[in-house]
């Protein structure tokens, strides 16, 4: 070992931040959209449960609240969140070839963001009642 090395204290070595060089940001980003995802969740749930039972004019009706919306929105914009951190650490660990694993990292940024993409741009016209 060389004498540099030997210096640093342990939070010193933890600080290097790994191979990856992004330390837990991952972790609690991922933890933190989670966390996000419950409310979300049940704000989501019921609006859906407003809209059954419905007729599609009066559940588009429902889904035009500005409040409704906004949930759905939110709910949407976290939960792509989450499933781009979540794949990303997946394709990070597992996937080992350095080209494939860019592939896969720019492939799930690009699904991520047309999933969402899509989601929003549905809501939008729905509360704003494009047709």
């Amino acid at each position: 070992m060389n004498s540099t090395s030997t210096m640093k204290t342990p939070m010193k070595r933890v600080r290097g931040l790994g191979s990856a060089h992004s330390g837990t940001e991952h972790f609690w980003r991922q933890r933190l959209t989670a966390l996000a995802n419950i409310p979300l969740t049940i704000g989501f749930l019921c609006v859906v449960y407003a809209t059954l039972g419905k007729d599609a004019d009066a559940a588009r009706a429902v889904l035009a609240r500005p409040f409704d919306a906004f949930i759905i929105g939110l709910f949407v914009i976290s939960g792509v969140i989450h499933m781009k951190i979540g794949m990303q650490v997946i394709i990070e660990d597992y996937i080992h070839g350095e080209g494939s694993k860019i592939i896969a990292l720019a492939l799930n940024t690009l699904f991520s963001l047309a999933i969402g993409a899509a989601c929003v741009f549905a809501v939008l016209k729905l509360t704003f009642g494009a047709s």
